[in-house]
This record gives C-alpha cells, sequence and structure tokens, in this order.
C-alpha cells in the first residue's frame, strides 16, 4: 500500500507569545504544493523504516528508528485500535529534509491512511485527523491537503477557499534547520510578542477572490527573523533569490528553504533558470493547492 503526501508552504505565518504548555498560538495560511513524499507499508513482525532520496534530497539525518515521526504514526494507530502490529515503511522522500516544508509531517500523514489500509481499520476522519494533531501542528494539514487556516498551534485545520493556482520557486539549502531552535530564537528576540498571532484575514480574502497582487502583498512570516538571525547566510540566500525573482519573497516555516511567489509556470520557470545561472545548485518549481495524503497505488 502506497500513498503520497505533498509538502506545505505557509503562505502567512504569525506566531503570538510562547504559552504556558511551552507551545506558541499561530495564525497560519497552509497550502499543499507538488513536491511528494512516497510512503509504502507492508506487513511485517516488527517495525521497520528504510528511506530512499528522490533525485536531490539528502535523506542522511531521516531517523531509520521509532524515532521517524512515521514509525510513531503507525504505533499511535495501532494502540488506538487496540492492536499489537507492526509494519515496514518505505519512504521515498522528495520533500527536502528540515526545510520549513514539513516532510516528516507529511511521512506521518501518509503512513496513518497506508496503515489504516493496509490494516483494513476504516478509522474515521475525525479520528485520523484527531490522532495526526498529537504527532505534530502540521500532520494534520498534511492529510487534509490544500489550502488550509490553521490555529491553536497549528493542529486545528479548516478548508478554505482558494480560486487560484499559484506557482512557487522552492530553493532548498543544503543544511537543515531546527524549529524548536527558531521558536527559541523568536522568543529570545521577542520576549514581549502579543499573545494573538497576527491575522491571516488579508491572505483568506485575497485567496477568495483570486487576487495575486493582494495575495503576494499579504504574504508574511514571523519566523523569518530569528532564523536568519541563528543562520545569517540565509539573509545572503533570501537577498540573492529577491534579486532574480520579480515577486514577493519568504522563508518556508521555519527555514531554511527559500520560497518565492509566481504568477504563471512560465514566470517561476524564469526565475529558476536565472537562480541556477547565479549558482544556486537546487531549485524546484512546484504548484499548489494539490490534494493531501491519498492512496497511489494497490499492492498484490
Amino acid at each position: 500500500m502506497t500513498v503520497r503526501a505533498a509538502a506545505k508552504v505557509n503562505l502567512v505565518l504569525g506566531v503570538g507569545r510562547v504559552r504556558a504548555d511551552g507551545m506558541h498560538p499561530l495564525d497560519t495560511v497552509y497550502q499543499a504544493v507538488s513536491l511528494y513524499d512516497d510512503v509504502r507499508a507492508s506487513p511485517s513482525e516488527q517495525w521497520e523504516v528504510a528511506v530512499r532520496s528522490v533525485g536531490d534530497v539528502d535523506c542522511s539525518g531521516v531517523p531509520l528508528d521509532e524515532g521517524n515521526l512515521a514509525v510513531r504514526a503507525g504505533q499511535l494507530l495501532a494502540a488506538h485500535h487496540g492492536l499489537d502490529r507492526a509494519a515496514r515503511l518505505d519512504i521515498d522522500k522528495g520533500i527536502p529534509v528540515a526545510g520549513g516544508l514539513a516532510g516528516g509531517s507529511a511521512d506521518a500523514a501518509a503512513a496513518l491512511v497506508a496503515l489504516d489500509r493496509l490494516w483494513q481499520l476504516r478509522t474515521s476522519d475525525e479520528d485520523l485527523l484527531d490522532l495526526a494533531a498529537r504527532l505534530g501542528s502540521d500532520v494534520p494539514f498534511a492529510l487534509l491537503g490544500g489550502t488550509a487556516h490553521g490555529a491553536g498551534r497549528g493542529e486545528l485545520v479548516t478548508p478554505v477557499a482558494d480560486t487560484g493556482d499559484h506557482w512557487w520557486v522552492v530553493v532548498p539549502h543544503d543544511v537543515g534547520l531546527s524549529t524548536p531552535a527558531v521558536y527559541g530564537e523568536l522568543d529570545r528576540l521577542h520576549p514581549d510578542a502579543p499573545a494573538v498571532p497576527r491575522s491571516s484575514e488579508a491572505v483568506l480574502a485575497a485567496l477568495l477572490v483570486g487576487d495575486h497582487a493582494a495575495l503576494g502583498a499579504a504574504l508574511h512570516n514571523d519566523l523569518e527573523d530569528p532564523a536568519v538571525s541563528l543562520r545569517p547566510e540565509l539573509g545572503e540566500r533570501l537577498a540573492l533569490v529577491r534579486s532574480h525573482h520579480d515577486g514577493p519573497v519568504l522563508l518556508s516555516g521555519s527555514g531554511p528553504t527559500v520560497l518565492g511567489l509566481s504568477p504563471t509556470h512560465e514566470h517561476a520557470t524564469a526565475t529558476r533558470g536565472a537562480l541556477l545561472e547565479a549558482g544556486v545548485p537546487v531549485v524546484h518549481v512546484v504548484t499548489g493547492p494539490v490534494a493531501g495524503a491519498h492512496v497511489v497505488e494497490l499492492a498484490g
């Protein structure tokens, strides 16, 4: 059983002051884009995980034990149904690792769907979303895909109207960035941040009417400054992309991947060509919104 799940980008990521539980309140808008991981589940007497790179993705930092979020998803699903079961998970990774694109969350969502089908559990959508929220803030959205509003710590996900086709230039970095470290730096830089994050209303309004210019003007990421503070070379990367891209540019999630929004495929492709000529080794052109975790193959 093979399930495909997409990378995510945050069109806006507003972050409030850290809560008593150690989490940060978010007001965000997610979009699933056409970079994918495939997770293949097969029967096994014990939990096993193997990871294979697709293209240029460096998988060296992906855990191959119970630290892998996809394995934890399978264990949580089995426990939810009171089962003593295990499986082998083979992950083909096309989403850059530790890049702010939620590749680990995509794998967890794909594992939930793949194992639910493999074991014929027929878990309700509500229960799958609840399990996903227990695994991480981005996992529920990885199940849903499309475009959605995220609240709480990001796990309260509501699909939103999105009338457009969006093209993104995706510029990964060869060195990942720790999400907890970026949030910690945000707290250090802004100890008096407001408890309520900035609103995503402008992005939602632009999506509703398909106003590309208004959408571009409303893009924002509160984690960009702390990420650059931790890794000053990201500021140089952002400046380089801005110098070759006629459009809005921002950091993806907690970084270090850089995004450029384009109105057309041709525009995005032109930016990609310019960045490659400027010496950037890897540049993707992707589109969104795309579907969430879904079955792409039935074995046997």
